[in-house]
Formats: structure tokens, C-alpha cells, sequence
């Protein structure tokens, strides 16, 4: 097995994102180009990056000119520092809001469980092994 880096795990999980793996509301909202493929993926990038290194999930309101416009997701390692691979998909001059930590149960979410799940297995595909869910 080859070793990872944090690079080759960011260039597994963009090759894997796809209309197919995108949140629906994002989908609904502005639907999902490959020109901005972490679009509508902070939930499940997340998860997945919190099965790799554990740590805490974040979450935070989207903001648009003072309007909510949904939520994002994103991590904060064992070591403290934040790690978020897809901020890049706010392009319109959005913020986030209201940053606070959520716990992670164990199991299925109660949400996106199947776009997870596809994601995950195309993760796997191109890194050959991931650690099971924390």
C-alpha cells in the first residue's frame, strides 16, 4: 500500500465528487458543474475525512448577504487545527456564520447516508482502504 497525504486524499475526494454525491438542496439551488465540483459536498467530505483522522465535525450557517442560504461542514483535527476541502465552492462572496461542533453518532446519518456511502466507495477505489467510521 502506498502511503497517503493529505494531498493524495484531496485528490481522491475531488475525483470522486459527482452530481450524483452532491447534496439535493444544492442541486435544487444551483445545480452542480464541474467547474465547481465541491459544490454541494461539505457533509459527506467531512465524514470522510473524520473516518480518516477523527477529530471533530464542525458546521456553520451559510450566509449571503445576510440571508441564510443553508449550512456548511468542515473539520477540526485531534490537533485543533480546522481543515475544510471544500470552502472553495463559495463563490459568490458567501460567509460562515455561527460555527459550533457536532457530535457524530455512530451508524448511518439520519441524512445523505447513500450519497455517503457512493462517495466513500469511490474514495476507497482510488485509495484502495479506508478506516471505518469513528
Amino acid at each position: 500500500m502506498i502511503p497517503w497525504n493529505l494531498l493524495t486524499i484531496d485528490q481522491a475526494l475531488r475525483a470522486s465528487w459527482a452530481a450524483d454525491t452532491c447534496s439535493p438542496d444544492d442541486i435544487e439551488r444551483a445545480g452542480w458543474q464541474p467547474s465547481n465540483p465541491a459544490w454541494g459536498h461539505c457533509d459527506v467530505t467531512a465524514l470522510i475525512v473524520n473516518d480518516i483522522f477523527g477529530g471533530e465535525l464542525m458546521v456553520g450557517e451559510v450566509r449571503l448577504d445576510e440571508e441564510q442560504q443553508g449550512f456548511h461542514w468542515w473539520n477540526r483535527l485531534p490537533s485543533g487545527i480546522e481543515l475544510d476541502l471544500t470552502r472553495e465552492q463559495f463563490q459568490l462572496g458567501q460567509t460562515i456564520t455561527a460555527a459550533r461542533v457536532i457530535e457524530r453518532r455512530p451508524g448511518p446519518t439520519r441524512f445523505r447516508w447513500d450519497e455517503y456511502l457512493l462517495l466513500r466507495k469511490r474514495v476507497i477505489d482510488r485509495l484502495g482502504y479506508l478506516p471505518e467510521p469513528m
